[in-house]
């Protein structure tokens, strides 16, 4: 599919998006970054980039959701990240010289901002600045994943789907009621980010809704017993 340039009425509220990134660019970088931004739209579950994909492209997420994921043994799919605008995703390998070794889909509808990675890396050169905020940016991101590596293979079953649970509430927040969930996740989906088998999932998930932890009305999880769930993430 072909990259769209974004025009003229929506420039402003992507630079607004970029505001991380664009506040540390020179003028004369500003108006590369201008020149070389690119739009494009992805439907619910088009892939965005696949494992083995040459790194080419700096992403922001504009609007919408999206899963970084990578197929494991046996044909098992594990969520390592998800993504809320207006973050940052899809740069480490090219800053590594690798290919990529995850790949990234849309949970729903979404909307990229793509920058050419070599104009990423130009400005990097050039501008201490920028340079530190990516080195920033990456150690948070690896602090992280080792902290849900440590979660995922020690917890048991409860424990990790109640973190999950408190994941998706922290990175996508709440509806209006304050209580449900602002994502509906496939089972498949909720179990790739728990590191369980879906029929795992299906089975603590109802457990917890017979228990009056949550709630369950198709996709959509409500939250009754936020402190219980936080307490059986705890005792994982």
């Amino acid at each position: 599919m072909a990259k769209k340039k974004p025009d003229t009425i929506i420039i402003s509220d992507i630079m607004n998006s970029l505001s991380p990134i664009s506040s540390l660019l020179t003028p004369e970088q500003i108006e590369e970054l201008k020149e070389h931004l690119s739009i494009r739209h992805f439907k619910k579950s088009q892939i965005m980039y696949k494992e083995g994909d040459v790194p080419q492209y700096f992403h922001c997420l504009i609007s919408g959701k999206v899963k970084v994921y990578k197929d494991g043994v046996g044909g098992r799919t594990q969520i390592i990240r998800v993504i809320k605008p207006v973050e940052f995703f899809g740069y480490r390998a090219y800053f590594a010289n690798q290919n990529y070794v995850t790949a990234a889909a849309a949970f729903e509808s979404s909307t990229l901002c793509l920058i050419p990675m070599e104009v990423v890396d130009k400005w990097t050169q050039s501008n201490l600045k920028l340079a530190l905020y990516f080195v920033k940016h990456l150690s948070i991101e690896l602090g992280s994943s080792d902290q849900r590596t440590v979660n995922l293979t020690q917890k048991h079953i409860r424990g990790r789907l109640a973190e999950a649970l408190l994941f998706l509430k922290d990175c996508y927040g709440l509806e209006e009621d304050g209580a449900t969930l602002s994502i509906y996740l496939s089972r498949e989906d909720l179990a790739s980010l728990s590191n369980m088998t879906t029929s795992n999932a299906i089975r603590t998930l109802s457990a917890f809704a017979n228990e009056h932890i949550v709630a369950i009305d198709g996709r959509k999880i409500k939250i009754i017993d936020e402190e219980q769930i936080k307490k059986i993430s705890k005792i994982g």
